[in-house]
């Protein structure tokens, strides 16, 4: 098998008409959409696609499926029971002029705290969120002082005593010559 040998003018020339007619349809997409899609966005639209204003909102919210352990705004399963009805829901209360907060306490009045993705921070709550790092500290403070006291070097004995071991030599001798 012969390999063949491509013409090098002839492989810039295709790639160059290939991304002027990616331009071309980039910027002709904008263009063939319909007028009323623009307006879609900001909400949800038929297809479950969201706004940046939904999904600001529904990422504080956890989905309550049972399925999965995501938020309402990131949440990927086709026709989730509990996401889709409350994505919806959160792009219908925008557009009544409800803040993000509003929409949220609302949600979690009807839910439960359970409906929060994280818990808030406040009363017990912060507690739970802080004693798990206030416990590790205080182990590694213990740990530290743990290796630090036992790997202290001994302290040189200081200088010792002449009369006092005078004394204990005298008696050594007394006491040995008892013995003979």
């Amino acid at each position: 098998m012969q390999k063949q040998k491509t013409n090098p003018e002839r492989s810039t020339s295709r790639r160059a008409f290939f991304m002027g007619a990616s331009a071309v349809g980039a910027a002709l997409v904008p263009a063939l959409l319909p007028k009323g899609r623009a307006q879609e966005i900001k909400g949800v639209n038929e297809s479950g696609i969201m706004g940046p204003d939904v999904v600001r909102c529904a990422s504080r919210l956890a989905c309550l499926c049972g399925s999965c352990k995501n938020t309402v705004g990131d949440c990927a399963m086709l026709e989730c029971g509990y996401c889709a009805p409350m994505r919806k829901r959160i792009a219908a209360m925008q557009a009544d002029g409800h803040s993000d907060d509003d929409i949220v306490a609302a949600i979690v009045k009807e839910n439960g705290k359970q409906a929060l993705a994280s818990p808030p921070t406040q009363g017990f709550s912060l507690f739970a969120w802080t004693a798990p790092w206030i416990a590790i500290a205080i182990g590694l403070a213990a740990i530290f002082a743990f290796i630090r006291r036992f790997s202290a070097k001994p302290q040189p004995a200081g200088e010792a005593d002449t009369e006092l071991l005078d004394r204990y030599q005298d008696r050594i001798e007394k006491d040995t010559a008892k013995l003979d």
